[in-house]
């Protein structure tokens, strides 16, 4: 696994969020803080469909599609949050940052919670270089990020058609 270029997903999701804040009347700095709790908590369902950290529990983790579902919701806000620091460009080379799973997306929980207080390129940088990391520990390739998030996107407009 080599690279993973975002390039063509900041103009997608720019017209999602464009489209959720002229039907709701909000705009980025309104929901600044929000994005980044709904990104924890989109970490946490992923990490609950890996079942990583259920040392207590013999149960499999979840089929390969629905965890790429929980990561593509995660992939939506981090797409969201580079928007306003001017991040049209994303190229992320993989490695392996943490030596299992758990580790990683603890890295990520603590990276992301960083935002808070350091919202820029920087750091946004890293936080997201992080979360896409836990691809390859799953065997999860960048095509499949990719796939998995195209197909959230479609998911969300119609949501927001259906007023969700």
């Amino acid at each position: 696994m080599n690279d993973i270029v975002l390039d063509e997903l900041f103009p997608l999701q720019a017209g999602l969020d464009e489209d959720i804040h002229s039907r709701h009347h909000l705009d980025y700095e309104m929901t600044h803080q929000k994005r980044i709790l709904a990104l924890l908590v989109e970490l946490g369902e992923f990490a609950n469909e890996t079942r990583c950290f259920k040392f207590w529990s013999e149960k499999a983790p979840s089929e390969k599609a629905v965890i790429l579902d929980e990561f593509a919701d995660g992939m939506h806000f981090f797409l969201s949050l580079g928007i306003p620091l001017n991040v049209e460009s994303y190229t992320h080379k993989f490695v392996k940052d943490q030596a299992d799973l758990t580790s990683q997306i603890l890295q990520t929980y603590v990276l992301v919670s960083d935002l808070l207080s350091h919202y820029d390129e920087r750091h946004y940088a890293r936080a997201f270089g992080s979360f896409l990391n836990v691809l390859p520990l799953l065997g999860y390739s960048g095509d499949d990020a990719i796939l998995a998030y195209k197909a959230k996107l479609a998911v969300n407009y119609k949501r927001q058609q259906e007023h969700y």
